[in-house]
């Protein structure tokens, strides 16, 4: 009897513990730990959001602008014209007047044959035509006589009719006279070497006093007043590309615009691109032949079009939209664009959805970013007036 007591007493005690400790619960006057864990389901900001700190540099003003579309071309600049200069004679040259890098004009003299025997068969020519001239004179004067005295009766027609035969053929001498004096004085001509058109010496394949077989070449003659750009572009892109649009480069560290001169009438059937020529005019020589150029060939000119840098624009892991990292307040969260046309040569790219004028976002790459993150920017006031 005494131990059944002694059990009642003691699980009579328990339960009053248990009554205390959960009235303590309730009315709060138990602590929960700084390290607690939040419950599930808790907000980000449960445990306080992580932050970013940005330089001004590192932010951009969605603003309006100015954007070209165009189609990319690329490839080396050569000059317009390139005349590869051979002798017409064989000979010793007795004179060489140009080094390379040397600006020549039309008509110039580079170098210069010896000439006595060309200058002998053009003087025996000239006697040759001057006998010919004097034979024809008299023949003319016979036939003059023999004419009057066939009108009188004194002569015969045959007489009459070999005058005329006489002065025909001192006329056919003179004209082959006269056709030997051209080609003696054709040849004294090319004993001269003469620049064909204006240009640049880019190379010299003779010296003084070499014996020069005939063809051999003597002198590469550059124009490079306009310097010539050969592209290929595709043919589905074909149809935007007419002659005259305008094209601007970059080449040399420098800015440049030129037109489109001709564009191929078929396609390549192996590449199925067509080939667009682009001329650049370059009066003061300040671009090279052989200069590697970037440049687009401008189909359409937008203005006021909302633009960022395309530093700014992030493609999404699941292949879906693209999108910008927004700073709203202190906070970043991610905007998902629809995007126009793309201005690489100025790294900017049209907003068609998703920004509005003045929003600030996030350019380039800054580590790892997330939606929610604080931001702090360093520099603020500057990065607010800075745009695409």
């Amino acid at each position: 009897m005494f131990r059944k007591t002694s059990y009642a007493i003691l699980f009579a005690a328990l339960l009053s513990s248990l009554g205390c400790s959960s009235g303590d619960s309730e009315s709060g006057g138990g602590a929960t730990p700084a390290s607690a864990a939040p419950a599930p389901g808790a907000g980000p900001g449960a445990r306080g959001a992580p932050t970013i700190v940005l330089a001004a540099s590192d932010v951009a003003k969605v603003s309006r602008s100015t954007i070209e579309d165009g189609l990319a071309v690329t490839g080396d600049l050569q000059p317009i014209e390139t005349v590869l200069i051979r002798a017409r004679l064989e000979g010793d040259l007795v004179g060489v007047y140009v080094r390379e890098g040397d600006r020549v004009r039309a008509g110039q003299v580079l170098a210069r044959f010896e000439n006595s025997q060309q200058q002998s068969g053009f003087r025996s020519a000239e006697a040759d035509r001057a006998e010919a001239q004097s034979e024809l004179a008299t023949a003319q004067w016979n036939m003059e006589q023999s004419k009057e005295l066939f009108d009188a009766g004194a002569i015969p027609e045959r007489d009459l009719k070999v005058a005329q035969q006489a002065v025909a053929s001192a006329q056919s001498s003179v004209a082959a006279a006269d056709a030997r004096v051209r080609s003696t004085g054709s040849f004294i001509q090319d004993t001269r070497v003469l620049a064909t058109t204006p240009g640049v010496i880019s190379q010299r394949d003779i010296e003084n006093g070499e014996h020069v077989a005939r063809g051999a070449p003597l002198f590469t003659l550059v124009r490079s007043d306009v310097l010539e750009l050969e592209a290929s572009v595709p043919a589905r892109k074909a149809s935007g590309v007419a002659v005259g649009q305008r094209v601007r480069f970059t080449a040399d560290g420098r800015s440049f615009e030129g037109r489109v001169a001709r564009v191929s009438p078929t396609i390549d059937p192996s590449t199925r691109s067509i080939t667009v020529f682009v001329q650049i005019p370059n009066a003061g020589g300040s671009l090279k032949g052989g200069t590697f150029a970037t440049g687009r060939i401008i189909g359409r000119t937008m203005e006021g079009a909302l633009v960022v840098p395309a530093a700014a624009v992030r493609q999404a892991q699941d292949g879906g939209r693209p999108f910008v990292y927004r700073i709203d307040g202190q906070k970043l969260s991610t905007a998902s664009v629809a995007l126009g046309v793309a201005d690489e040569q100025r790294g900017i790219v049209e907003v068609l959805e998703g920004l509005a004028e003045g929003d600030q976002i996030v350019v380039g790459n800054v580590g790892t970013l997330g939606n929610g993150m604080k931001v702090e920017v360093i520099g603020e006031g500057r990065a607010a007036n800075r745009g695409p």
